[in-house]
């Protein structure tokens, strides 16, 4: 079994943001792979879908608790099923890798994403895997830095996103199937 934590924010205000790629990734991969739609979990405070994907369930979520607070859900959601955090994914937006390139890891700190940091200090280690994908602008990284990760894309900002998120959901379906060093093998440039 295997949690794939998309992270983002609730609500229509944020869709479209770079800081919702997680959220983005997500419903892409659920759609490709023909999850049911995702339907809101009080209990985990989250969007669930959940399905069988390469003979193995797959539990897709989407904290509904606003970034910093992602690791409440991702928590509940592995402490319920006695989940090894080892298999479990999140997948984020990250500032420090250039847009329209992705990289996977596991273990490493949360480089300032306080999803990450709050998943980490949820679960009092970094040992799970993470999809990063690339957000910093060509121009370099934005003086505000928070600011910048709430404001909606623009028109051709979507059309490099919309590969980003493509590439991110088939670095997923490889993880799944093959594992974490295949992936990464295959995706990190």
């Amino acid at each position: 079994m295997m949690i794939i934590a998309g992270l983002g924010n609730p609500g229509q205000k944020y869709s479209d943001t770079w800081h919702n790629i997680g959220f983005l990734v997500l419903d892409r991969s659920g759609q490709k792979n023909n999850f049911p739609d995702f339907k809101f979990s009080k209990k985990f405070n989250a969007e669930i879908s959940e399905s069988i994907f390469n003979n193995e369930k797959v539990i897709l979520a989407k904290p509904q608790t606003f970034m910093n607070k992602s690791g409440q859900a991702v928590k509940k959601i592995i402490g319920n099923w006695k989940l090894e955090i080892g298999n479990s994914v999140v997948v984020h937006d990250d500032i420090d890798i250039p847009l329209g390139k992705i990289r996977i890891s596991k273990g490493q700190g949360p480089a300032g994403h306080k999803g990450v940091e709050d998943i980490i200090r949820n679960l009092n280690t970094k040992e799970f895997i993470r999809i990063r994908v690339g957000i910093l602008p060509k121009k370099g990284k934005p003086e505000n830095v928070e600011k910048f990760v709430l404001q909606k894309f623009t028109k051709k900002e979507k059309e490099i996103i919309e590969n980003q998120i493509k590439k991110a959901a088939l670095a997923l379906d490889l993880l799944i199937k093959e594992g974490a060093e295949k992936a990464m093998n295959e995706y990190n440039e």
